[in-house]
């Protein structure tokens, strides 16, 4: 096989993320190569590069002499049935490429479809199955296991018979409003002239097994229609669990505003769930599409399209045996989906669209006939359409693991707003304003995220890992970001203004890398009259002009090897000023670096509530801190 030259770009930041694995091969084909064929496999996919090691912060790029006897040893696993369950390559899987005059092994593992996981090794599915997290390689445990064989079947999910269950066990008055809202969609249809159990029948919601002549109530049917108890029966759906929590108060204390949950105040099916949780969310929306007294016609924008669509789908593609329950969470600047199960397609295709797998096909057609979402479950595509029609961010799909979980989210944010192209001005200058809208968004994303990563750009940009890599590398070489850690801890944040560099670089403590920001806005909003604040006779000299130009003086009393003392007092003073700072900011001011202001200053602030946390979550991307005595202003609740 002839040697194929590695591309600039492969060669320094092929290794940034999670689905790429470098292993030796200075004895042969490693053992664990096996292991990560099968978490890769049942995952999402990923990169094994053969004659390579991470060594610390830099690559050792010793290669591989005899390509063609290592690959031979490849392909005769593979087509062992007693070494690995399935062989899923195909032979421009496995390649071999040059670098600096030495040649590697590179094995492309696609993400098996629902059909081939799970993907598992020594004919021992429950012992030697493999999964892949940020941490690398680790073996499921059994229930994960029966999770992917039970996504194999092509039977729906939600089309098991539930015996010993019966028309007593439903809702009827559900069904009842059903049957109207079905006529209101299609008063010509011809299922309704059928009774309840005709109605059922021609839903999937009651069901007779030819072979076995069992019939009776199916999964769906209960879901959909029954009641809370006999849904959550330990013969029937004993995990079933729905929540809808408004997370819009201004008080950080206050967990949630509101609150749709199984608490006995309403039948908990699918269908009262669905009529409960979609006016609220729709109705704080900017701009909400319109339902009539009796839920039936929507005026339909694209942000309401989009919000139906993704709650749809978060009840139809659920695994219903997961942990977790269906969770939806409103949020001002969001709102969240997230439901238990794994993707049934790659991520990739799910981007691209055009392709359907749903978990529960009978709760998909139930909710088509009764016209929410006439094309319920044609995936991402659509909610991403939708979601560009209104200028928003880019919606964000993950899956998270142990358990597993699929969490969207649809982000209420203008795709570039003003003001953080105003701090990233204040930041970089004039040259912000020639860059290419998608980098514009990547550096507003570091912004505002504090830091990103290869992973977190593929949620919301239908870019390719190597394309991506590309463009933060050429943003890394602009010197708008720097990079922080290595390998799959590979992160990227904002490159500091040269002040702060400088300011950085007469403190040792700056060089520990930082995974927020050190963002600089044009001014700084004031929460506090200049007249009401805590001055000390320190300050007197300054002025009650509040601009970052002022901060920044302020901020200068305490560089070099000022007291503990007066550390503390100048934070205090700044914020109390500012209203709020991150602790970005406050680096930023300070010449300090931020974990260490927060390690030293900020938590103890904090607890003696001379401070206050502008979120209460600590860990909140956009964390600041204001005074404890000072007012909010600003429309920026704690969540």
């Amino acid at each position: 096989m002839a040697p194929r030259q590695l591309s600039l770009f492969d060669e320094p930041s092929f290794y940034e993320s999670a689905d790429v694995e470098l292993k030796s091969a200075k004895g042969g084909v490693p053992s664990s190569l096996w292991e990560t064929y099968s978490a890769f496999a049942n995952t999402n996919g990923g990169t094994i590069v053969l004659g390579a090691a991470e060594k610390g912060d830099r690559l050792d790029l010793h290669g591989i002499e005899d390509t063609n006897k290592v690959i031979d040893a490849i392909w005769s696993v593979l087509n062992n049935r007693a070494k690995v369950s399935s062989n899923i390559l195909l032979a421009d899987d496995v390649t071999v490429m040059c670098v600096s005059d030495k040649n590697f092994i590179r094995i492309r593992v696609p993400r098996a479809t629902r059909f081939q996981r799970p993907i598992f090794l020594n004919n021992d599915p429950f012992g030697h199955t493999y999964r892949r997290d940020h941490t690398g390689d680790y073996r499921c445990p059994p229930d994960q296991v029966r999770r992917m064989f039970a996504d194999q079947s092509t039977e729906s999910a939600d089309s098991r018979i539930l015996p010993h269950f019966s028309l007593d066990d439903l809702h009827l008055p559900s069904l009842n409003q059903y049957r109207n809202r079905f006529s209101a969609s299609n008063p010509n249809h011809p299922w309704l002239l059928e009774d309840d159990l005709g109605l059922l029948k021609k839903l999937g919601g009651w069901r007779k097994d030819r072979s076995s002549n069992e019939e009776g109530i199916t999964v769906a049917g209960l879901l959909m229609f029954g009641l809370e108890e006999a849904i959550k029966d330990p013969s029937a759906v004993p995990r079933y669990q729905v929540d809808y929590r408004e997370r819009m108060s201004d008080t950080p204390d206050q967990r949630w505003s509101d609150r749709i949950t199984l608490d006995g105040t309403w039948e908990g099916n699918l269908f009262q769930f669905y009529y409960r949780v979609l006016p609220r969310i729709v109705s704080s929306l900017k701009a909400p599409f319109q339902i009539d007294a009796s839920l039936y016609r929507f005026d339909e924008s694209s942000v309401g399209i989009a919000v139906r669509e993704a709650l749809v789908n978060s009840l139809i593609h659920a695994d219903y045996s997961g942990q977790g329950g269906i969770v939806i969470d409103r949020y001002p600047d969001r709102v969240q989906f997230s439901n238990p199960g794994t993707l049934l397609i790659s991520h990739e295709q799910l981007l691209k669209g055009g392709i359907s797998e749903c978990r529960n096909k009978c709760l998909q057609g139930m909710f088509q006939q009764m016209g929410a979402g006439d094309k319920a479950g044609s995936g991402m595509d659509r909610i991403r359409t939708s979601w560009e029609d209104a200028r928003f961010r880019p919606p964000s799909i993950a899956e998270t693991q142990n358990p597993d979980r699929v969490n969207l989210s649809l982000p209420m944010i203008s795709l570039l707003d003003g003001q953080s192209i105003e701090r990233l001005i204040a930041i970089f200058g004039d040259r912000v304003r020639s860059q290419h809208p998608q980098d514009v968004q990547i550096l507003v994303m570091a912004l505002e995220e504090g830091s990103i990563t290869n992973a977190r750009l593929q949620e919301v940009l239908t870019v390719h890992r190597t394309e991506l890599t590309k463009t933060l590398q050429t943003l890394v070489k602009a010197n708008f970001l720097k990079r922080a850690g290595t390998g799959r801890w590979t992160s990227y944040v904002l490159k500091s203004p040269s002040p702060h560099s400088r300011a950085e670089a007469s403190h040792p403590e700056a060089d520990v890398p930082t995974s927020v920001p050190t963002s600089v806005p044009t001014s700084v909003p004031t929460s506090v009259p200049a007249s009401n604040l805590p001055h000390s006779n320190r300050f007197s000299a300054f002025s009650d002009d509040n601009s970052w130009e002022t901060l920044t003086k302020i901020g200068a009393v305490a560089k070099g090897n000022a007291s503990p003392e007066l550390v503390r007092e100048v934070i205090v003073e700044l914020c109390a000023r500012a209203g709020w700072l991150t602790r970005a900011e406050l680096g930023s001011l300070l010449g300090r670096n931020s974990s260490g202001i927060q390690k030293r200053y900020l938590g103890n602030l904090v607890n003696s509530r001379i401070l206050k946390l502008r979120y209460s979550k600590i860990n909140h991307p956009q964390q600041a801190y204001g005074l404890a005595s000072a007012q909010r202003t600003d429309d920026e609740p704690a969540s």
